[in-house]
């Protein structure tokens, strides 16, 4: 579980709460269906209009993952090339064909890895096996960020969607400005409900959850790029020395690999 998402999830709510406790005694007027409804119904209504169904849902359920830990960390960059490096001690001693068995277990779950380890295995060069992947990692991560668009695109309707609601209530409070007087500001309060809660679904919501998606798979691509770097060095048979050298050029200089210090 990523402790740092639920972290600021609720202490942005906290916040919010807390405020409205040490300024009111009646924060339930902070409560409002009908607010509610307008904002995140018209913001879905917006998206199904402009989208299709799939990708909408889908953008939905990736709100929910951002709690979890990414499957990508710092130290597992690390650990992808010392894998690299094995293979290729694996192929410079035993040549390619002892590759398929030595990978079968560390491909197994990892399909743009497996990928890779065939196309290694099948003879291909290292110019090719680099073409291939990397056309792979760009076509992969535009279908990943999707639903990084469609969340934006949900947090800049949320907003003004509440302020449609706002308007709403004005035009009905403005309407029964002929009864009570006393009555107005109680209904100007709830008209402006709305806007509070479309900023505060696009705020807490939807743009964070956007920007915390579009992140994870940056850093996805960015791994599938040292991997494909590797296993194209690999297809060429360079030393585990340059493939290390080279490998390591992508990383922080914190968290390089040292083949002196590799067990073998």
């Amino acid at each position: 579980m990523s402790l740092a998402t639920v972290f600021g999830v609720f202490g942005a709510l906290g916040l919010f709460i807390g405020a409205i406790l040490l300024s009111t005694d009646n924060f339930f007027i902070f409560l409002s269906g009908s607010s509610f409804i307008m904002v995140v119904g018209g913001t879905l209504a917006s998206t199904f209009i402009s989208y299709e169904p799939r990708y909408v849902l889908l953008s939905l359920k990736l709100i929910w993952r951002i709690v979890f830990s990414p499957k990508v960390g710092r130290n597992v960059l690390k650990t992808e090339v010392g894998r690299v490096i094995r293979w290729a001690y694996t192929v410079q001693k035993n040549g390619v064909p002892a590759l398929e068995q030595e990978a079968k277990k560390s491909v197994r779950g990892d399909k743009f890895l497996k990928f890779g380890v065939e196309m290694v295995i099948s003879g291909y060069t290292g110019d090719e096996v680099r073409e291939i992947m990397n056309n792979t990692i760009e076509t992969t991560f535009g279908r990943n960020t999707v639903q990084v668009e469609i969340l934006k695109a949900m947090a800049s309707a949320a907003p003004a969607f509440g302020m449609i609601g706002t308007l709403v209530g004005l035009i009905i409070m403005l309407d029964n400005m002929g009864g009570d007087p006393s009555s107005l500001g109680k209904g100007l309060a709830v008209a402006l409900l709305t806007t509070l809660y479309g900023v505060m679904f696009a705020r807490i919501i939807f743009l964070p959850a956007a920007t915390k998606i579009l992140q994870r798979e940056q850093i996805i691509r960015f791994r599938n790029y040292l991997v494909a770097e590797g296993l194209s060095l690999l297809a060429d048979k360079k030393s585990p020395r340059y493939i290390q050298d080279r490998m390591n050029s992508y990383l922080d200089p914190a968290i390089h690999f040292n083949i002196d210090k590799m067990k073998r």
